[in-house]
């Protein structure tokens, strides 16, 4: 569902557990890593996940992650205050089974701003809508940079 036209009846309530308290439907079953970050982290109050070619493309290219540097745009990346500075976007293995997804991402936090799922997509996260929403779209923004950049390379 396009985020910017989410109605409150397009989402269901769920427990940490990803246990569905009130709304009509099934939640995806990505819900589970949804709540399994929601656990991991207190300071998380939002989680958005999209398929782009960008991240499904360079995190098949690059398994243990992408090192983004000299990127203005880094700056959007919440603790980030220069171009300057050279950051890793975390990529964890894919899998089907969802807790071993989340064991993945476990293992290898903290991702203050979201990391990529092999072959798959991105989780932003943040401590608000307006956060998560800023790393997503800057997340995207660097992804398309480096996607084009390897083709001149």
């Amino acid at each position: 569902r396009d985020k910017t036209r989410i109605q409150a009846d397009d989402l269901l309530l769920c427990n940490l557990d990803g246990k569905v308290l009130s709304g009509d439907g099934k939640p995806s079953a990505e819900s589970d890593l949804h709540a399994a970050l929601y656990r991991l982290d207190a300071s998380i109050n939002c989680v958005l996940h999209t398929h782009t070619v960008a991240s499904t493309v360079l995190s098949r290219r690059f398994p243990k992650g992408i090192e983004l540097n000299g990127f203005e745009m880094q700056k959007a990346l919440a603790g980030n205050v220069t171009h300057e500075a050279s950051i890793r976007l975390p990529v964890v293995p894919n899998s089907q089974d969802m807790e071993e997804l989340a064991e993945h991402v476990r293992s290898g936090w903290p991702m203050p701003w979201g990391f990529l799922v092999a072959g798959h997509g991105i989780y932003a996260v943040g401590d608000s809508i307006a956060s998560c929403c800023r790393h997503l779209e800057a997340i995207e923004f660097l992804l398309a940079c480096v996607l084009e950049e390897s083709r001149w390379s």
